[in-house]
C-alpha cells in the first residue's frame, strides 16, 4: 500500500493536482482498506478511482484535463479505461457518497505531503 500511495502522489503531481486533492485520495483509499475492500487484483483500480474521485471533486477540471489524468492513470496502473470507470462507480458507492471529507481526515496527510515537497 506505501508504494501505490507513492505511485498516486506522483502521477497527481505529473498532472499538477493539489496536494489536497491527494490527500482527499489517501483518505478515501485508506477508508476502502479499512472496510476490507482491497485485493491484489482490484488495489491499483482502488487507487486509480480514488484520484479520479479526488480529482473531480476538489479541482474544477476542464474535460481534457480529465481526459489527461484518466490516460495517465491507465498507463502508470496498467488497467482499461473501461475497467477503471466502472469501478469509479462501485468506490464511490463503498464511500457511500461521501467525497465531501471533514477536515480533520484530510489535513493529516496534507501536512505530510507539503512538508515533504
Amino acid at each position: 500500500v506505501p508504494s501505490l500511495k507513492r505511485e498516486m502522489r506522483n502521477l497527481s503531481e505529473e498532472c499538477n493536482l493539489e496536494p489536497v486533492t491527494v490527500s482527499m485520495a489517501y483518505v478515501y483509499f485508506e477508508k476502502l482498506v479499512l472496510q476490507g475492500k482491497l485485493n491484489k487484483q482490484n488495489r491499483k483500480l482502488c487507487a486509480g478511482a480514488c484520484v479520479l474521485l479526488a480529482a473531480k471533486i476538489s479541482s474544477d477540471l476542464r474535460k481534457h484535463e480529465v481526459k489527461h489524468l484518466i490516460d495517465k492513470l491507465e498507463e502508470r496502473f496498467r488497467f482499461n479505461r473501461r475497467d477503471l470507470i466502472g469501478f469509479e462507480f462501485t468506490v464511490l458507492v463503498a464511500l457511500e457518497l461521501a467525497l465531501y471529507l471533514p477536515e480533520n481526515q484530510v489535513l493529516p496527510h496534507y501536512r505530510r505531503l507539503t512538508q515533504q515537497s
